[in-house]
Formats: structure tokens, C-alpha cells, sequence
């Protein structure tokens, strides 16, 4: 019982599973991962691990911040995860949006402190593109993605402005992202399609859509600038929910990532598909172990985060 490198992906959270106290407990019991946080600090030139400890959490809500928190987190879970099991090898890696960049530091395509610069310029441009234009988001609940993309083309030939599907995350959870106006009508119409629960996120930023083409911008010229391998370890990208191996997949993958839809649905499939059955989510919350239940309940699900949790890998089948 334990872990099987050839049945087993790594998963990495996105934006959303922060919360203030978010590393403390497994900082406080295992130097390599206050290691993590003391690289971070230093790198960024400010307290980020005091941040993630204490908050407040209205500071580290802020994209600018949240970003490297999450990626630093679950780095430093990572480290924790292959000091005691230093023959374990994943055979994928897989993150949710911000997260694909924390699974390729996993897979061996990038080093830590460039990928924080680098997750530092992303949050960077997304929330300066968001105050240029903002926008907004929403999560649907109990419609399928044809429905939900038939609704947003119709609502955007309504109004002045777009609204997109922004991540298909599971059956009958999608997030739609865009123009305020047209945010508004694609709300209304939903519940009358048949939707379950309609909630607009406590974002401002229209994330994963095409107002995101200002930020993709910028953080492609940050992309330029990271030092990135071919990855020692398959992830799978967003974009198209395929196997990343090269550095030209990789970045072809990032410089699309900000405008495009989170195809996760796709990427579990494909992971099951290719024989996995076990799915370790490495950082911050457990909100993609959440969803894997909603995708297959066939498959195994542990949220890896607080020294308490490491004990549950024994019992993984």
C-alpha cells in the first residue's frame, strides 16, 4: 500500500484554494518546507510566508499576491512529498490554471525561483488587465458545456461585449468569464435553461477569456525571459488537455493559457484514460480532489497539505 509512480498523478490547485494559515503547520514541522517559504521571501523581497500565516486575507486574496502563494505552498509540499518517498516518481503532472506552472515545477521544467518570478508577473498582468477592463465571473451548476456555451454565444449577441466558457472543471460545474453586460444577461438566462445554481464569483477580472489578451501579452514577454527544460515527467497542459514534452509545447501552452478555457474535465479523462486511478493534490485546499469525485468516483483522491495528511498516504490502495 502507498504509492505506485506508475498509477499515480500529481495535481496542482489554482487561484481560489488560498487561505490565510496555508504552509504554517507543515513550515513549522519540516525544515524543507520552510525552506521553500524562506527562498520565496527572499526572492520576492518581502514577507510572502507571513502573508500566507497571519494574512489578513483581503491582502492575500489580491491576484498579486495570491499567485505566488499558491505556487510556493505547494512547492514546499512537493519538497516534503519526495523527501519521504525519494524513489517515487509521479507518472503525470496536471494544474488548474495558476497551477499548471506549480506542475511544472514538479515535472522538472522549470526551476522554483524563476517560476515564482515568473507566476509574480502573471498575477501582475491579470490584475492589471482587470483594472483596465474589468469583468467578471460565474460558476454554473447542473448544465452541460454545449448548453452553457449555447447561452453565452446568444448573450453576446445581445449586448456590446463577449461572455466565454472559462473552465469546464466537471460534469455540471462550468465557470463562464467576460463583459459585465453580458455576464448579466447569460446569468438570467441560465436558470431558465435548467441550471441548478447560477453564482458569480468574487472576482473582477474576466479570466480565461479573450480580455485577457492584454495580460497574455505581458506575461509572454515574461515567458521569454524563463529558463525552461523539456519536462522529466508528462503534464498535461490546459490548453488542450494533451501531454506538454517539449520547452515548445510548454511555452506554445503558457502563451495561450490567460485567454483560453481550463480544460480539466479533459485533462482527468485523459490522465484515467492513461492509467491512473490515484491522484495526489499537492498544496493548498482540496478543491480539485472535489472535483475528480464528480469526474470518477472510481478513482482515489488524496488533498496533500498538513503533516496530518501525509500520515493518510499509507492507505492509499
Amino acid at each position: 500500500m502507498g504509492l505506485n509512480s506508475h498509477t499515480t498523478a500529481l495535481l496542482f490547485p489554482g487561484q481560489g484554494s488560498q487561505a490565510v494559515g496555508m504552509g504554517k503547520e507543515l513550515a513549522d514541522s519540516e525544515d524543507s518546507a520552510r525552506l521553500v517559504f524562506q527562498e520565496a521571501d527572499k526572492a520576492l523581497g518581502y514577507s510572502l510566508s507571513r502573508l500566507c500565516w497571519e494574512g489578513p486575507a483581503e491582502e492575500l486574496n489580491i491576484t498579486l499576491h495570491t499567485q505566488p502563494a499558491l505556487l510556493v505552498h505547494s512547492t514546499a509540499v512537493l519538497r516534503v512529498l519526495m523527501e519521504r518517498y525519494p524513489g517515487f516518481s509521479p507518472s503525470f503532472t496536471a494544474g488548474h490554471s495558476l497551477g499548471e506552472i506549480s506542475a511544472l515545477v514538479a515535472a522538472g521544467a522549470v526551476p522554483f525561483e524563476p517560476a515564482l518570478l515568473l507566476v509574480r508577473q502573471r498575477g501582475r498582468a491579470m490584475q492589471h488587465a482587470g483594472e483596465v477592463h474589468p469583468g467578471g465571473m460565474a460558476a454554473v451548476l447542473g448544465l452541460t458545456i454545449e448548453e452553457v456555451e449555447e447561452a453565452c454565444d446568444s448573450a453576446s449577441t445581445q449586448v456590446e461585449g463577449g461572455v466565454w466558457v472559462a473552465n469546464d472543471n466537471c460534469p455540471g460545474q462550468i465557470v463562464i468569464s467576460g463583459d459585465i453586460d453580458a455576464l448579466t444577461i447569460v446569468m438570467e438566462m441560465l436558470p431558465d435553461m435548467g441550471a441548478r445554481k447560477v453564482v458569480r464569483l468574487a472576482v473582477s477580472i474576466p479570466a480565461h477569456s479573450p480580455r485577457m489578451i492584454p495580460a497574455q501579452e505581458q506575461f509572454n514577454q515574461a515567458l521569454s525571459e524563463t529558463p525552461f527544460t523539456d519536462p522529466q515527467i508528462s503534464i498535461i497542459g490546459n490548453g488542450d488537455a494533451t501531454p506538454l514534452t517539449t520547452v515548445e509545447e510548454v511555452v506554445d501552452d503558457l502563451s495561450a493559457q490567460l485567454t483560453v478555457r481550463v480544460r480539466w474535465t479533459e485533462t482527468i479523462r485523459y490522465l484515467i484514460n492513461a492509467g491512473i486511478d490515484t491522484f495526489i493534490e499537492v498544496g493548498s485546499g482540496n478543491v480539485l480532489t472535489g472535483l475528480l469525485k464528480r469526474i470518477d468516483r472510481n478513482v482515489h483522491g488524496l488533498a496533500l497539505d498538513t503533516p496530518e495528511s501525509f500520515e493518510r498516504i499509507k492507505d492509499l490502495a
